[in-house]
């Protein structure tokens, strides 16, 4: 993935930014990374869903998580490719493969996010 971040469709529009917090199952963080590594990334990137990029805890609270953000043009931008991903017949299968010995996220958080007037993100 490319350190830079592609641009918006319309420049003059603040991004809006998603943070996803994936709790795994105890045990099964490889299944969750592989997932995204092997499918989700991939599906992602068909739908147009921008990935600024995927952490996991080196000293924190949670060494059981995966971290992400997501990046779109707005809230619209967002819905509208959110539903086509979770509609693809793709995705519905790779999930339905990597749960099949049961599921592999506890929890998962997310939280929308609006870059400062002073970020170097807007």
């Amino acid at each position: 993935m490319s350190a830079r971040l592609p641009p918006s469709n319309d420049a003059t529009t603040p991004m809006l930014y998603e943070l996803r917090i994936y709790t795994a199952m105890p045990g099964r963080l490889p299944d969750v990374l592989a997932r995204f590594r092997d499918h989700t990334v991939g599906i992602w990137n068909r739908h147009g869903i921008r990935q600024l990029g995927y952490w996991t805890t080196v000293v924190g609270p949670d060494s059981n998580a995966l971290t992400y953000m997501l990046v779109w043009d707005s809230m619209a931008d967002r819905e509208t490719k959110w539903a086509k991903f979770v509609a693809d017949p793709e995705w519905i299968q790779v999930r339905q493969a990597s749960e099949s010995a049961g599921p592999i996220v506890a929890n998962m958080d997310s939280s929308f996010l609006a870059p400062t007037s002073f970020s170097p993100l807007a």
